[in-house]
């Protein structure tokens, strides 16, 4: 089984450059990771003159997971039928040079708290997958209906059938908002994990520095272990098993990774090639 790893954008991890206190910039990433998560889509969809300005800037084995725009969660709600299935053919005219390079590995559905194992929401994924055809895509949900004693069996048979790939999301685990740790093989070509970290206080405040505090949060040694053991145990292994570090509010993920990748000694390849400077970072 494959192992990747990458975090969520590329600017925010000064380890990758000296801590040089500027944005990271995406080639200077593409040193060191070959996968990035990119959250812009979620709030509007770039130019296609932008993406390509991205794989210009990446060798031709780097590859990007989109999130799905706010519109096809359902973070707006009360939108037609109609008009959904227009945002998703725009989002597809969108994304095509992704698709035409194999550089997109996924595109994720982080779905809102509110959306929930009823008939309803099953009935939409049905149509996600309708409307996105063949194209990769990965669901990260974040309501306890779909993880509740017999029902996520189903859902585990559900998204083998429609082939998603299952996130199994890190969070704080004791709250009313958050999910188990999940970790199973929906999808043959791609597992994924998204490491949120564990910050209780920083999840559960959502003030005006939730998004600046809910990602604070720092894995120790012990707690990066458990993941290596996780991942050494599931069954059926995956082509690939991609790890995205998403706690970034103290400059954590990128870290983390590295501390990961070095646990599990992994060599990256398809990397970008070093800038003289770098050469001697690691």
């Amino acid at each position: 089984m494959k192992i990747t790893m990458g975090m969520t954008t590329w600017t925010e991890h000064p380890v990758l450059i000296h801590n040089e206190q500027r944005p990271v910039t995406l080639n200077e990433y593409a040193q060191h990771f070959p996968v990035v998560e990119v959250d812009t889509f979620f709030y509007a969809l770039p130019q296609v003159a932008t993406i390509q300005n991205w794989l210009n800037e990446v060798p031709a084995e780097f590859q990007f997971i989109i999130k799905a725009n706010q519109k096809m969660t359902l973070h707006q709600r009360g939108q037609e039928r109609g008009e959904l299935e227009q945002v998703f053919q725009q989002y597809r005219k969108t994304i095509a040079p992704l698709i035409a390079t194999d550089q997109l590995k996924t595109i994720l559905f982080q779905f809102p708290p509110y959306f929930d194992a009823s008939v309803k929401d099953f009935d939409y994924l049905r149509l996600v997958r309708m409307w996105l055809g063949n194209l990769p895509v990965a669901v990260e949900f974040r309501n306890q209906t779909w993880y509740k004693p017999g029902v996520v069996d189903s859902v585990v048979d559900f998204c083998r059938e429609l082939n998603f790939t299952l996130v199994a999301a890190d969070e704080p685990h004791d709250t009313a908002t958050s999910v188990p740790f999940y970790l199973a093989t929906t999808n043959p070509a791609l597992v994924m994990l998204r490491l949120h970290g564990r910050n209780r206080k920083g999840w559960d405040n959502q003030g005006k520095e939730w998004r600046k505090t809910r990602t604070l949060y720092r894995y120790s040694d012990e707690e990066l272990a458990a993941f290596q053991q996780k991942i050494a145990a599931l069954t059926p292994p995956a082509k690939e098993l991609c790890i995205i570090f998403n706690n970034n509010s103290g400059k954590d993920a990128a870290p983390n990774a590295l501390r990961l990748q070095k646990m599990m000694g992994i060599n990256f390849t398809g990397l970008a090639p070093k800038s003289p400077e770098q050469l001697d970072l690691f």
